[in-house]
């Protein structure tokens, strides 16, 4: 069998850069993506050398610019002769100053765009790939969306946090949309051969983020790499789509996720916000 390859966003720390190194060790094709050129070169050197069987290459984005999550997926589609799993990974956390509201390039709060509206473009950007590996392969093709347990009830009169701002509440309310995305993706998808999955990895990982915002790290990195890589290879987990894992257990996000009425008001509103930024082909 040819090697997988794997599109990890958010690769050049903590979270993203474990689910690299556990796929390098295995042999696979990584695909490592950050903001950053020289955290990305040099964490494409670690993989390479703890890795010397596999296959990495680099991709440079700012997720928070809607523009250059269209031109990554494009770069992707162009240079990649398969695509068999998509981790959406790269974060916007609470923030070191949780009352500074930030924006987009776009003008979206950040935390919403990051979280939300760049890993559901990026997805539909690449599923014509997705969608030809997995037909050409003998499994499906996965695509994983890192949540969160810490889930808020989404305000439609005030979704971008206008109103009584707080990094970790954005956060929150961020993560939850995201889990909607990936319930909408999961059934537009049935029967196509991707997968959609998404998870709550593990609490508190000694990751910047955390820090940033003043907790203390409860778990290692670790921790979360291993229920993440499980989505991304469990044959067992080959037709499982649509669930929201809290480490290895699938179980019920935040109940609003359930009601489709709020899912679909919620792509409504995804969709116009990242028109032009996906593939209409």
């Amino acid at each position: 069998m040819n090697p997988r390859t794997t599109l990890v966003t958010g690769a050049t720390q903590g979270l993203g850069r474990g689910i690299a190194l556990d796929l390098a060790a295995r042999g696979d094709t990584v695909l490592l993506h950050g903001r950053d050129r020289a955290r990305l070169d040099a964490v494409a050197d670690e993989v390479r050398a703890a890795a010397p069987d596999a296959t990495v290459r680099t991709y440079l984005a700012d997720l928070s610019d809607l523009d250059q999550v269209r031109e990554l997926a494009a770069q992707v589609r162009a240079a990649e002769p398969r695509l068999d799993a998509l981790v959406n990974n790269a974060v916007a956390g609470g923030g070191s100053e949780p009352l500074r509201r930030e924006l987009s390039a776009q003008g979206h709060e950040l935390r919403f765009a990051v979280n939300h509206l760049a890993p559901y473009a990026l997805t539909r950007g690449l599923l014509p790939l997705l969608t030809a590996s997995a037909h050409t392969g003998s499994a499906p093709a996965r695509v994983v969306n890192v949540a969160s347990i810490g889930q808020e009830a989404l305000d439609f009169d005030d979704l971008m946090l206008e109103q009584g701002y707080e990094g970790l509440r954005a956060y929150c309310r961020s993560k939850l949309a995201l889990i909607m995305a990936t319930f909408e993706l999961a059934a537009e998808l049935d029967g196509t051969g991707v997968t959609v999955n998404t998870l709550h990895p593990a609490h508190l990982m000694d990751t910047r983020g955390v820090r940033e915002y003043g907790l203390t790290p409860a778990v290692s990195v670790e921790d979360g790499v291993r229920p993440t890589v499980r989505l991304i290879l469990d044959p067992e987990l080959g037709s499982t789509t649509g669930r929201y894992f809290d480490q290895f257990t699938d179980t019920r996000a935040h109940e609003q996720a359930y009601d489709a009425d709020v899912r679909r008001r919620l792509m409504t509103i995804t969709d116009e916000l990242v028109r032009g930024c996906v593939p209409t082909d």
